[in-house]
């Protein structure tokens, strides 16, 4: 098979790159442009490229439809415990508000310091709570689930 002959101009960064991939590779120069050229010429590469991106948007898909799973459950585990609170917390004296108020603070300030350790060991309670609360990937949102207990089915 014959070859021919080109003189090409390179931007000189394309440039510095061919020559560490050829020194790194082993390969020629030619070679290596020679490869890139058929595999852009190819019928199918375009074919691969659109499989390479589709697998990248599914990829993408499943960590948005995860994201939107967990977000789900964190905003009902939420609510739920937000009209548990406003349920069982009774109304408190005024002659008791202040303290009531003091000891909010307190318990705040030891939360927000437990948070922030647990954050700091990098370790994820919401994602044990999820592992533990999902019965299965499939199972826990599927549309006309009536399988999980709320406060009122639950009484």
């Amino acid at each position: 098979m014959s070859r021919a002959r080109l003189n090409v101009f390179l931007e000189r960064e394309h440039a510095q790159r061919l020559e560490e991939l050829s020194a790194m590779k082993g390969l020629s120069k030619s070679g290596i442009i020679a490869a890139a050229l058929a595999s852009f010429l190819s019928p199918d590469g375009g074919d691969r490229r659109e499989a390479a991106m589709a697998r990248r948007l599914d990829r993408l898909s499943q960590q948005f439809e995860r994201l939107e799973r967990d977000q789900t459950i964190l905003i009902e585990t939420l609510a739920l415990f937000i009209r548990h609170n406003l349920a069982v917390t009774a109304p408190i004296p005024e002659a008791h508000q202040e303290a009531a108020r003091a000891q909010g603070r307190f318990r705040f300030e030891q939360f927000i310091e437990q948070l922030a350790r647990h954050l700091q060991r990098g370790q994820r309670l919401v994602k044990d709570v999820i592992e533990e609360a999902t019965p299965g990937e499939g199972e826990f949102f599927a549309e006309g689930n009536e399988t999980t207990s709320t406060p009122e089915t639950a009484a």
